[in-house]
């Protein structure tokens, strides 16, 4: 099907969804030509077009497929990897306007939501039903299905895990229009392929996701933070297994070096209370959030744990007022925007088994200095997830450490995004270090899925 000029195209497109959901040029505005990556560069597309149902957007990726026209979907623009920077010549789905809650089911514990619904409105219906659903990857503002997309992660993954432990099912339309079911509300299946998961954190390559089926869990209504300063940040993280092991199960378990803590407090004005004596030795923290439906059994948890930071060496253990505990949650959500103000280049998620947090960071260290660069952590240090700010304006010197720190981390068993997604701020570093049969093995995945490669062909593969 040929398409002689954008007026043709603007013309089949309002066909689809009608002209008020369609927009070009000025209209469209600047939020639809990035996300948060640091080095994105902002491009406006030919089109956003905002569908409003399953059938439109079956009808837009069969237009778009027959004509060849670059699809890139888009939620709220939060992301961290450039995923949803669209091409000059291509078309922005935007599901802002697929934005209900389909059905909240108490019985089965699970919520039917479109991929225009955000955490927060999600949250907010739940709450008077005593459920959550606990995935909180820092920005609430973000939406389920480039939660989805990108497989978000979070603080509570140590307890709950990230988003493809949550979702149960998917509705999913391909490049050719076709509309796809999987899973559904139940937690296991053994019948054919796992559909399910190969779309969850696939970033838009593969299909896009307009329904989705997700797990639900009892909210536990009684919370306590533990705030735990250490002479090193080798202490602080070789103490993460054996918190895990303690049988607690806390609900956040993050570290926070010196400078990331410093940064964090200052930005949101928040005094935590700690001598002075302390504070100017501590080099790295552990916060530990525990939570659970009778009080007693909170104290008798934070008590335990405690006590177990300070055998394993804490310099003192704080339980902090309830204010100064969601001010610091608050504040460790928005440690990005934070990096961002003091000119971080680049921030980056890489995950390694827990037990190597120190090994790892020791490497990333030698790295820093090696290369001139700066770099302050924080991390979901529970489940290995090291969140690195990194301070290196040289684009070469950048590439370099950059390239050693991804790759200190595969050698550890890790891999280079745990939560972020590869996008296009990485998919280079992905080509160079990641397993050439693997990456032929994506490539003819990716080929089956979308054969055309009108599904945001600049993502993820180089």
């Amino acid at each position: 099907m040929a398409v002689t000029d954008l007026d043709d195209l603007g013309a089949r497109l309002a066909d689809i969804v009608t002209a008020d959901r369609v927009l070009s040029g000025e209209a469209a505005g600047p939020d639809y030509t990035h996300d948060e990556a640091l080095e994105s560069t902002p491009t406006t597309p030919a089109f956003v077009v905002r569908p409003g149902n399953t059938a439109e957007v079956s009808a837009l990726l069969r237009f778009a497929d027959e004509a060849r026209i670059p699809v890139t979907a888009r939620g709220s623009g939060t992301g961290l990897s450039g995923a949803c920077i669209p091409r000059a010549d291509g078309i922005v789905v935007s599901f802002e306007g697929m934005d209900a809650i389909l059905e909240l089911d108490t019985e089965n514990h699970v919520a039917v939501v479109q991929p225009g619904v955000t955490l927060d409105q999600l949250d907010e219906a739940l709450a008077p039903l005593g459920l959550v659903y606990p995935i909180f990857p820092g920005e609430n503002s973000a939406t389920l299905g480039g939660n989805v997309a990108t497989n978000a992660g979070g603080m509570r993954a140590v307890k709950y895990g990230v988003t493809r432990h949550q979702v149960l099912g998917l509705e999913a339309v391909l490049a050719g229009g076709e509309v796809i079911r999987t899973g559904g509300k139940f937690v296991k299946a053994t019948t054919g392929y796992d559909l399910t998961q190969l779309i969850v954190g696939s970033e838009g390559t593969l299909a896009l996701v307009t329904e989705i089926t997700l797990r639900l869990h009892p909210r536990l209504e009684h919370q306590a933070t533990v705030l735990a300063p250490f002479a090193t940040l080798e202490e602080v993280t070789r103490a993460v297994p054996p918190i895990v092991a303690s049988g607690v199960a806390p609900l956040v378990l993050e570290y926070v070096d010196m400078m990331a803590m410093a940064a964090t407090t200052a930005n949101v004005g928040l005094d935590l209370g700690i001598p002075d004596a302390i504070r100017d030795s501590a080099l790295a923290y552990l916060f530990i959030v525990l939570e659970d439906h009778r009080p007693d059994r909170l104290d008798e948890d934070t008590e335990t744990v405690s006590e177990l930071v300070l055998e394993l060496g804490a310099m003192d253990a704080y339980v902090l007022p309830p204010h100064a505990a969601a001010q610091l949650l608050d504040a460790r959500e928005k440690a990005f925007w934070v990096a961002k103000a003091h000119g971080a280049d680049e921030i980056i998620d890489v995950v390694v088994p827990r037990a190597s947090i120190p090994a790892y960071l020791a490497t990333v260290a030698e790295l820093a200095a090696e290369h001139g660069a700066l770099v302050a952590g924080a991390g979901h240090a529970g489940d290995g997830n090291v969140h690195l700010s990194v301070f290196q304006p040289d684009p070469v010197k950048r590439h370099d450490v950059l390239h050693g720190i991804f790759a200190a981390g595969l050698a550890l068993g890790g891999a280079i995004s745990a939560e972020h997604g590869i996008g296009t701020a990485k998919k280079a570093y992905l080509a160079e270090l990641e397993d050439p049969a693997k990456l032929a093995l994506y490539r003819r995945i990716k080929a089956a899925f979308d054969p055309n490669g009108v599904l945001n062909p600049d993502t993820m593969l180089a």
